[in-house]
């Protein structure tokens, strides 16, 4: 896998997006610095997923960046993505391995050290850690983990952590020093007046970080 800027990921959300036309928003965003996607659109059907995903991965591949497909493994291979992003309930790592092979980033959702432990023994890239604060991006929230649950998981494992879950300009500091590799953001993004300034005041005030 090639070296990552894993620090803002922006999750291009069809239910944040609130009608907007998402593959502009993210052009205005990774114009402006953000240095990973996320794609998430659990309302869609699968044509109209794979239509979108495909227009937001033309955005993001002329910009040299990763495109990470949420949940579906058959959407990340129709549209070419770099990867794809998964939940506790979702298909198993090691069959999504088996079908995306080595070269592509799987990431894994989790909020415990035990679920962090385990998703770095079976192969993932990355974790998405959270909620580290309160969101409501999110139905059936799990614990929040806060900053102290980040650490202990960073102390656990050596891949990369994306922290997750009610991240702000104003907070993204303090999950800087606990030791997140990177940030990803839904309504601090898409929720702003100004997405390009907002995209660059996130990723100043997280600060260099960047994963080897």
């Amino acid at each position: 896998m090639k070296k990552i800027d894993w620090r803002l990921c922006v999750i291009a959300d069809v239910e944040a997006a609130g009608g907007r036309y998402l593959p502009s928003m993210v052009e205005e965003s990774v114009s402006a610095g953000a240095t990973l996607v996320q794609f998430r659109a659990k309302s869609l059907n699968t044509a109209d997923l794979f239509e979108l995903g495909c227009r937001i991965q033309e955005v993001v591949h002329k910009h040299g960046i990763p495109l990470i497909i949420n949940d579906r493994v058959d959407i990340a291979l129709a549209c070419d993505a770099s990867g794809v992003h998964l939940g506790q309930k979702d298909l198993p790592l090691k069959a999504a391995r088996a079908l995306l092979g080595k070269k592509k980033i799987i990431g894994i959702s989790i909020s415990s050290v035990e679920e962090a432990r385990a998703a770095e023994a079976q192969g993932a890239d990355y974790l998405g850690v959270g909620p580290v604060f309160y969101t409501s991006s999110k139905r059936d929230l799990p614990k929040i983990i806060g900053t102290e649950g980040l650490k202990a998981i960073k102390a656990e494992v050596k891949i990369p952590l994306l922290a997750i879950g009610g991240i702000t300009i104003e907070r993204a500091p303090e999950v800087a020093a606990s030791g997140a590799d990177g940030i990803a953001v839904i309504s601090a993004v898409w929720g702003a007046d100004d997405i390009a300034v907002t995209t660059k005041a996130l990723i100043t005030a997280f600060g260099p970080r960047i994963s080897p």
